[in-house]
């Protein structure tokens, strides 16, 4: 790991924060107030947004039915643009200057990967990041708390339906950094089960469209299969190009793409890809869940329930039944407990499994397919 150019200064903050904190920050007597820092601009913003957008319908709604223990969630937002630097210097002011009770919502590998040592040294909770990475699984860290499941569920899931289809080889295309790396390792680990190893890899970097040089090493491995790894925008721009150039493998991605953003994106190129999902179909009826959160989202705005939109409002019921649970006077450690508490929770349909020694509640995978323009589950 390289060292971040601001460590010594972040150590400097650090101790000069802990001085100053208090068990109470963040928490009055009529308001609990929480961070979410996450992108809200750029190629990537989709995904922030819907995280954003999902989570405020339920806090509106809890809200308007008194809040939690009488006081009101007030959700403060900082944009880091998908940059791990931005990341870092917004959840400082998180702390320091707007003193939150919690974070929450994050969105990706690399930023959440850049402000553990902040999470860690300032024992501020981090519940529900948009990121499947292992490194906020394994091992647990005692403040963060994962609801989806793991990028080591989902490369798993979408290894077993390649093999399942008949493919012998496969390659991985991915952004360069952690997120990209975290995939990469969970696509290997499941071909490594198989006795199989990754065919060819291919890379681009974060916040840009350059897939040329990517492309043109899946182009040469001809493999059967492609996990891709990155956000909608430039998938759609890889897929659009591979298809043009006639690579004819099976191509598919993880939930982190922002599947309703690369559906309309990608147009007519998109027939085929299959992506793996962390919560269940949006517009299934089967689960309290799904009705639940359709409803709050509808009543907080235009957006119908999407993927992403279903994952902040999942992750935001969770963060509210911990709020219910940490008591009337909580602080973080009585915050945490309520999450590690969390045993077999009923979330509508939904069964969460925090503890001790698991902060990752769901390990649900869910494939679906892109067909005819439009996502559909994959039976």
């Amino acid at each position: 790991m390289h060292t971040h150019p601001r460590t010594a200064l972040l150590a400097l903050t650090l101790a000069s924060l802990l001085g100053s904190a208090q068990a109470t920050d963040g928490l009055t007597a009529t308001e609990v107030k929480i961070g979410m820092v996450n992108v809200q601009t750029g190629p990537a913003a989709g995904l922030g947004k819907g995280m954003r957008y999902g989570a405020e319908a339920v806090f509106k709604s809890v809200n308007s039915k008194g809040g939690v223990h009488g006081r009101q969630i007030n959700m403060v937002v900082g944009d880091d643009g998908y940059e791990p630097d931005k990341a870092i210097d917004e959840t400082l002011k998180m702390i320091e200057q707007q003193k939150v009770f919690s974070l929450f919502g994050y969105v990706g590998t690399p930023t959440a990967n850049a402000v553990l040592p902040i999470v860690k040294e300032m024992d501020v909770p981090l519940v529900g990041a948009f990121t499947g990475a292992m490194s906020l699984r394994q091992p647990v860290t005692q403040q963060v708390f994962n609801v989806r499941a793991s990028y080591d569920d989902e490369a798993e899931a979408l290894v077993a339906h390649f093999i399942a289809k008949g493919a012998k080889s496969v390659a991985v295309f991915y952004q360069d950094d952690g997120f990209g790396a975290a995939v990469l390792s969970g696509t290997d680990k499941a071909l490594k089960k198989r006795n199989m190893a990754i065919a060819a890899k291919g890379t681009f970097q974060r916040n840009t469209l350059a897939i040329k040089t990517g492309l043109a090493a899946m182009i040469d491995a001809k493999p059967d299969a492609v996990v891709m790894v990155g956000p909608y925008a430039p998938l759609s721009a890889f897929i659009k190009e591979a298809r043009t150039a006639g690579l004819k493998a099976q191509l598919a991605t993880v939930s982190f793409v922002g599947t309703d953003h690369l559906v309309s994106e990608v147009g007519a190129a998109g027939d085929g890809v299959v992506i793996s999902q962390v919560v269940p179909f949006p517009d299934d009826n089967d689960l309290a869940v799904q009705r639940d959160c359709r409803a709050v989202v509808a009543a907080h705005g235009s957006e119908k329930l999407g993927f992403v939109n279903f994952e902040g409002c999942i992750t935001a019921k969770v963060m509210v039944a911990a709020l219910e649970l940490a008591g009337k006077e909580p602080g973080r450690a009585q915050l945490v407990a309520a999450l590690q508490g969390m045993q077999g929770y009923d979330l509508g349909g939904l069964k969460l499994g925090f503890s001790a020694t698991n902060h990752q509640a769901l390990s649900d995978v869910f494939l679906t397919q892109i067909q005819g323009g439009k996502i559909a589950k994959l039976r």
